[in-house]
């Protein structure tokens, strides 16, 4: 880890003599955990996330300090740090803090290994499929807007002059070729009437 995410101990253990041996090695443990610990401001920096995300994560109960120092600082280890990830990996899936909070409430009370990795199977599994059919509905309108942009760059030869309704009875496209529905839609006639709804009025 670098050197500017290193924190000093909680207490310098190099203070006062060892109680033999295991007293010893029971500090110098202590002393490359506190290390490798992190305090709140750099699992921010390192994550990318506000310490206020982070504080409410903890209230969420996604996220709990490894240790806190002796001046009752948070400290947070490695699997901070990957926890964080998750979640952020989740919300760009379309997990809000909310769903997350009942995947990970599910997955500690489930007691069974084996059922707890199906649950989280079976939680990737509903996503992935939701993701594809999303991409599919993306694909199908990149297709749209593609052939909406070269439907449109022909209007760059119209006569500057020509209004705005012959191009019900446009003589430049290619009458068999099928008109995108993206240039339909704005270009389609819809009948005045004495009271136009707002925007608001339509669902």
């Amino acid at each position: 880890m670098p050197d500017h995410h290193r924190l000093p101990l909680a207490r310098d253990i190099r203070a006062g003599k060892p109680d033999g041996a295991r007293g010893e090695v029971r500090s110098l443990d202590e002393a490359r955990e506190r290390r490798d610990l992190m305090q709140i401001g750099d699992l921010a920096r390192e994550t990318g996330k506000t310490v206020r995300a982070i504080h409410l994560y903890e209230e969420l109960g996604l996220l709990t300090p490894a240790a806190r120092s002796k001046g009752r600082f948070r400290l947070y280890g490695s699997e901070a740090l990957l926890r964080i990830r998750w979640i952020g990996k989740l919300q760009e899936m379309g997990f809000s803090l909310g769903d997350i909070q009942t995947v990970v409430h599910e997955w500690e009370r489930v007691e069974s290994a084996r059922s707890a990795m199906k649950r989280m199977r079976d939680v990737y599994a509903r996503k992935l499929a939701d993701t594809q059919a999303q991409r599919r509905r993306l694909e199908a309108l990149e297709q749209e807007l593609e052939a909406s942009l070269a439907y449109l760059e022909a209007c760059d030869v119209c006569d500057p002059h020509r209004l705005l309704s012959a191009c019900q009875c446009c003589d430049i496209h290619d009458k068999e070729a099928d008109v995108p529905e993206l240039v339909l839609g704005f270009r389609a006639q819809v009948p005045h009437s004495a009271e136009k709804p707002s925007a608001d009025d339509v669902p």
